[in-house]
């Protein structure tokens, strides 16, 4: 059985415990970063957007993540398969970058002499401006995008962990925005047509605790005319109360159960990303199968800290269950699956 708040409140207690654990179609629990009991080096904040098509991607991040911050930009080509990521460190923000206590109004910007990113959000339409010095080989990096026909419904949960009270990750994933702009390499430019192109979300504020794996796959597009998406992850937390898997078709949440992400190992026991994979549901409602485009990975290893990323862009094919029983098949449906490791 899984508990969907309903009510509007305060995300957490005077004693920074959570006020209720479960899962929502809309953020109706009330960020307020100072009744946080834990170090400030221990909360995470960050604002990550995803804009894509069937041929190039997109992928912006700011992220306070208490003693060091991060300003990211990826570009990711689909057609001759190849990516670029760069990323900015900052040293000890400790919540000065004031990331917004709600995803739905406020600002989210950095500036400094390399980097300038403004991600604004204003009754529904959400306007990125980011760019960046040396993206690539001495290249500029500019992106300008506007988001806009959010979903009704969106993935919503607030998972606390077993181990420490006062740990919590609250979380919201936006699906099927529809987006349009470009971007800018040098002399390479990039559009974006909102005919096609669809962006996601993921707005996460929460303390976490050091050592986590975490799984996440999503995915937006169109099935005929209708929007379609779906929200999968888990790996992290106690999610006894509810999972974040959700489906998404017409604007509309169907929630799912438990699902499994089987990534491929080699004879070696380690995990081959790039040969395909499988998802399976304990309530038998996604079934399918992943073929890998392109590893997106990073690894950071400073013993203390340490980082292992593995973001794998590929097509799905299979069947997704809404609410009412009614299967939709999907196939070569373009979207992303991911392992993280974090020592943090």
């Amino acid at each position: 059985m899984q508990h969907k708040i309903t009510s509007k409140a305060p995300l957490l207690r005077d004693d920074g415990t959570l006020t209720s654990a479960g899962y929502a179609t809309e953020p109706v629990l009330i960020y307020d970063r100072s009744k946080i009991r834990a170090s400030k080096m221990r909360i995470k904040e960050w604002d990550y957007y995803y804009i894509g098509n069937n041929s190039h991607g997109i992928a912006l991040t700011i992220a306070d993540n208490g003693y060091m911050g991060l300003i990211s930009a990826s570009a990711i080509d689909f057609i001759n398969p190849s990516e670029q990521t760069t990323s900015v460190m900052t040293v000890m923000p400790l919540g000065k970058m004031n990331l917004p206590a709600s995803s739905a109004s406020g600002n989210s910007a950095y500036k400094n002499s390399r980097v300038d990113f403004l991600f604004a959000t204003d009754e529904g339409i959400r306007r990125l401006n980011c760019s960046m010095k040396n993206f690539s080989q001495g290249e500029d990096f500019y992106a300008e995008f506007t988001l806009s026909d959010p979903p009704g419904e969106s993935m919503v949960i607030a998972t606390p962990f077993a181990e420490k009270k006062t740990a919590f990750y609250y979380n919201q994933k936006i699906n099927c925005m529809r987006a349009e702009g470009y971007a800018v390499i040098g002399e390479t430019r990039i559009d974006f047509s909102k005919e096609d192109t669809f962006a996601t979300l993921d707005w996460g504020r929460g303390v976490w605790t050091y050592n986590n794996t975490w799984y996440w796959a999503s995915a937006s597009g169109l099935l005929g005319e209708t929007k379609f998406g779906f929200n999968l992850g888990y790996g992290f937390g106690d999610t006894s109360n509810a999972s974040e898997n959700m489906l998404f078709y017409n604007n509309r949440a169907h929630k799912l159960d438990q699902v499994t992400f089987r990534i491929p190992k080699n004879g070696n026991g380690e995990y081959d990303y790039l040969k395909p994979w499988s998802f399976t549901s304990s309530d038998g409602r996604f079934e399918m199968d992943f073929e890998p485009i392109l590893d997106r990975h990073a690894d950071m290893n400073l013993l203390v800290l340490a980082s292992f990323q593995h973001q794998v862009f590929g097509r799905f094919t299979g069947t997704a269950v809404l609410d009412d029983g009614t299967a939709i098949r999907i196939e070569n449906f373009l979207g992303f699956a991911e392992r993280v490791t974090n020592r943090w």
